[in-house]
């Protein structure tokens, strides 16, 4: 699979431009802004949109999610369905970070742990991931070890869980339980800042240092 991020906005989010190299169908995961840029450097790779993906419901991951859906017209994807709320509040994010308004937004397909997602030859796994939010997935493919880890894990932290209905507990679950037993190999994209891969996290981040399980 190949990728390439788009940092957009103030937040510094990271929109990944993923596609089949064999098809050039392409996806767009959690694209948080800057609708234009995003589309110049779509067309810059020359590839084919062909399915908006979201991660989880925050503003800064969905803001640009319906007008590029309606100017490619594709479908909206994930996040799960526990995080309508936060989509269904997007004007009271938009007034909360003083951005313009972002109007409600309801995907055309909710996600859940073990669904799949075609993009061209590409299979992508979901699984879920709460804590960030209740609703938070990632999407793993395990053909060349690429993970897209929106906010649930960072190069050297965690997402944060002090928003409604988030959970640290639950969070440092979902990383420990079904993000590290990927391998350490796995590379991810995260939704801000660097990559890094789960092998150095399971060594190096602070958040994840106490009793690992076995697998």
């Amino acid at each position: 699979m190949n990728y390439h991020i788009i940092p957009v906005t103030a937040f510094d989010q990271n929109c990944s431009l993923l596609w089949c190299e064999q098809t050039l169908q392409a996806a767009l995961v959690d694209p948080g802004g800057q609708p234009d840029k995003i589309k110049q450097e779509v067309a810059d790779k020359g590839v084919t949109i062909s399915q908006i993906l979201l991660t989880h419901g925050h503003l800064d991951h969905v803001g640009a999610a319906a007008e590029l859906a309606e100017h490619y017209g594709v479908p909206v994807v994930g996040p799960e369905k526990a995080d309508e709320f936060w989509l269904e509040g997007l004007p009271a994010q938009s007034r909360m970070f003083g951005l313009d308004e972002c109007l409600p937004l309801t995907p055309d397909r909710w996600l859940n742990e073990g669904d799949t997602v075609a993009v061209g030859n590409i299979t992508l796994q979901v699984l879920h991931c709460p804590g960030h939010t209740p609703g938070h997935i990632v999407f793993f493919d395990d053909k060349s070890n690429l993970l897209i880890s929106g906010d649930v894990i960072f190069k050297g932290g965690v997402g944060r869980s002090d928003f409604p209905q988030g959970d640290h507990a639950a969070l440092i679950d979902s990383i420990k339980r079904k993000l590290l037993p990927l391998g350490d190999d796995v590379t991810f994209i995260p939704g801000h800042g660097p990559l890094s891969t789960l092998g150095y996290e399971r060594l190096h981040n602070p958040f994840l240092q106490d009793e690992l399980p076995v697998w």
